[in-house]
């Protein structure tokens, strides 16, 4: 039995300690989110955060992170609690990123990740931190720009998951 923190909330797990933590999360807990790419940890596709730092759940066993924070794609909401409305994730849909959208959960949970360590990272440091994530359908300039722009409306809690209040964007945009 593995204890963990999913998504601010503990769970056991009663698997094979070896068990990739993507197929834990996948198979056991049916959080389907996080996708399978190409099972070597070269493609980000499987990215998770654990203890707020992105990881491959592809290549990471659940020995690896008993007693620890995993946060994964389902697990980013706003200031009021409402998932898929974090900084990132109404970013990528303001600028359209996905086109298949197979990458995507791993793209913004890298770019979270990036957010929590660097608040307002330059165009250099986007670049280099989301090296790791492949998109093949080429939607990097959307990426870039989404992470540019979720980065000043992005706040962190002290637990590690990104909350982000959408109507203070919308409120922005409106010229509120």
């Amino acid at each position: 039995m593995i204890k963990i923190t999913l998504n601010n909330k503990p769970i056991t797990l009663d698997v094979d300690p070896q068990m990739p933590l993507l197929y834990a999360l996948r198979d056991e807990l049916q959080l389907t989110g996080t996708k399978f790419g190409c099972g070597a940890g070269q493609c980000g596709a499987c990215t998770v955060h654990l203890n707020g730092k992105a990881i491959r759940s592809c290549i990471t066993p659940v020995s690896a992170i008993a007693e620890q924070a995993i946060t994964t794609i389902e697990g980013l909401a706003d200031t009021n609690g409402t998932l898929g409305e974090s900084a990132v994730q109404v970013a990528w849909r303001e600028f359209k990123v996905p086109q298949c959208g197979y990458c995507q959960s791993g793209q913004m949970m890298s770019a979270a990740a990036l957010l929590k360590e660097i608040p307002l990272p330059t165009d250099e440091q986007i670049i280099e931190h989301m090296q790791g994530n492949i998109c093949r359908c080429g939607t990097y300039k959307r990426i870039k720009a989404a992470i540019k722009s979720a980065s000043t409306n992005a706040t962190v809690t002290k637990n590690g998951v990104e909350i982000f209040d959408a109507r203070q964007l919308a409120n922005e945009k409106q010229g509120a």
